[in-house]
Formats: structure tokens, C-alpha cells, sequence
């Protein structure tokens, strides 16, 4: 029985024959480096071809029509205004060097914006169908939980995985919140090429995040601390791990990022070993 928009409420007249899948394991491959995967930074933009992140292969903006006055998708030539953006770029490029990186701007000068924008962002990059949307931005604002849980759910169900950043502090803020999305925080370990999962939700994994060394503007680095940059080392993870194993959903995606959590102990205590990639020895600004 089927309904709206092919919503399937239960299964009859057929069998597990009719319904033939094609899934991949959910074990990451350790050569994967992104290549063939779209990863879409939703944030202040992207500094156009930093050497610690490359050129973009798209970049927009969420702007008002100036006639309309409504929130739309234009082309964007600004580039990053905050260097937020740019930084989380550049973790997931390292993470994954080889994927396709876009970017749509939804912050303005001193990390200004509003939920409308975020939103208006978020589903654009949820209908273009990207592989992975990191997402180092949440509100605070309950008037925006429905219609985010909404643009989340759509992600889930079309294998658009979202990499939400929980809030720096113990606040509830959305959409890190949902279940829908791939939720993360930092830990303070020293190796960079490490994750952990929270046997404790509702943030599901943990990543480097201390002490960062990212790039920011005018083709600098900088070293900085927080959620929004362990979230771009888990969307590269993920990158990596669709590059070998594109049938992936989010929730196997969540499984393979369980799998390979350096806390997690599979068969004994051996676990599969998280591929790791080399950081460039970039200077400190």
C-alpha cells in the first residue's frame, strides 16, 4: 500500500524477491580519498583556491531578491567573509583530498545570518542531492526545529548525508539535535586522525577539535578550538568511505563511523582501523 510521494505504509503482495538491494559493507576502505564524492560546505563561504584547500568545483550564496525581497540561490564570486567557512574546507580536503568541495554562503561579515538563510541553504543543498553536507552551523531558535526536522528527514531518506556541529555549550540547538543527521562534538585526544563514538547521546561521535590548525583568509592558517571543526573531519570520514562505497545510506554510514571508532571494541577488542591521511606540515599564522 502506497501513498503520497510513494510512501509505503506496508508490504503486500510481494516478497523479499521483488525487492532485490544492492548495498555495500559498511567497513571503509583505508585507500579512499574522496574521488567521485560532492561534499557541500553550507557556511561563510569558501576563500577561492587557498592552497590549503584547492579550487571549488561551485560556489553560491543565499541572497534577497532585491525585486521580491526573497531568500534565492545566486552564483557567489564574494568568496569567504569570516573565514569559518574556509576553515572547515580545509579540514575536510585533508581529510578527503580527492572529493568535489562546493560551497553555498549563508553567513555574512562577523558570522551574521538568520535561521530563514540556514534553512534556505540547507535545502537547496539537500535538493542538488550532494553526498555530504557539513553543517559547523545550528540555531537556537525553536520556530526553525519543524521545518529543519523536515529538510533533515529528506536528507535521510535521499542518502544526503548532513554532518551537524553541536552547540560549543549545553544548550539545545538544532538540527545536531535530530537523529535524521550525523551529529558531532571534539575530544581532546592528541591524535589527529581520530574519532570516538558517545555511548551517550544525543552527539554520536567525537573528533579532533582542540587546537585546530585550519586555514582562514588571505591564504593564512590559524590555530582555533571547537565543535564547528571536529564536524568537516567526520564529513571528510564520510567522504572517504562513499568514495569506495557509493550504495552507502546514513545509516550505514553511521555504522561504518561506529565500526571504526578508536572507543569501539568488535570481535574481541579488534576493530577495523579508521584509513588515516596525512596532514600538510602548513605553517602556523
Amino acid at each position: 500500500m502506497s501513498g503520497p510521494a510513494g510512501l509505503t505504509w506496508s508490504l503486500r503482495g510481494r516478497a523479499a524477491a521483488d525487492l532485490p538491494v544492492l548495498a555495500d559493507t559498511a567497513a571503509p576502505d583505508g585507500g579512499s580519498t574522496g574521488k567521485g564524492v560532492r561534499v557541500c560546505v553550507v557556511d561563510s563561504g569558501i576563500e577561492p583556491d587557498h592552497p590549503l584547500v584547492g579550487p571549488l568545483d561551485g560556489s553560491w550564496a543565499v541572497v534577497k531578491d532585491p525585486t521580491t525581497r526573497e531568500l534565492v540561490i545566486r552564483p557567489d564570486h564574494t568568496g569567504d567573509t569570516c573565514g569559518h567557512g574556509t576553515a572547515c574546507a580545509g579540514i575536510i580536503r585533508r581529510t578527503a583530498p580527492d572529493c568535489e568541495l562546493y560551497s553555498v554562503r549563508v553567513l555574512g561579515e562577523r558570522f551574521t545570518g538568520t535561521g530563514d538563510m540556514l534553512i534556505a541553504g540547507l535545502r537547496w543543498a539537500v535538493e542538488q542531492g550532494f553526498d555530504v553536507v557539513n553543517l559547523s552551523l545550528s540555531t537556537t531558535r525553536t520556530r526553525f526545529l519543524e521545518e529543519l526536522h523536515a529538510i533533515a528527514d529528506d536528507a535521510f531518506f535521499a542518502r544526503t548525508a548532513i554532518v551537524a556541529s553541536a552547540h560549543n555549550t549545553p544548550v539545545e540547538s538544532y538540527p545536531w539535535r535530530f537523529s535524521s543527521v550525523i551529529s558531532v562534538g571534539s575530544h581532546q585526544e592528541d591524535d589527529p586522525a581520530l574519532h570516538l563514538y558517545n555511548p551517550a547521546p544525543p552527539v554520536e561521535f567525537f573528533a579532533p577539535g582542540q587546537n585546530v590548525r585550519v586555514p582562514w583568509l588571505g591564504g593564512a592558517t590559524i590555530r582555533t578550538t571547537g565543535n564547528s571543526f571536529a564536524t568537516p573531519y567526520v564529513a571528510g570520514l564520510c567522504a572517504r568511505i562513499l568514495s569506495g562505497r557509493p550504495r552507502l545510506t546514513t545509516f550505514q554510514l553511521k555504522s561504518a563511523l561506529y565500526l571504526t571508532a578508536a572507543n569501539v571494541q568488535v570481535g574481541g577488542g579488534t576493530r577495523p582501523s579508521t584509513p588515516t591521511t596525512e596532514a600538510p606540515d602548513d605553517p602556523q599564522h
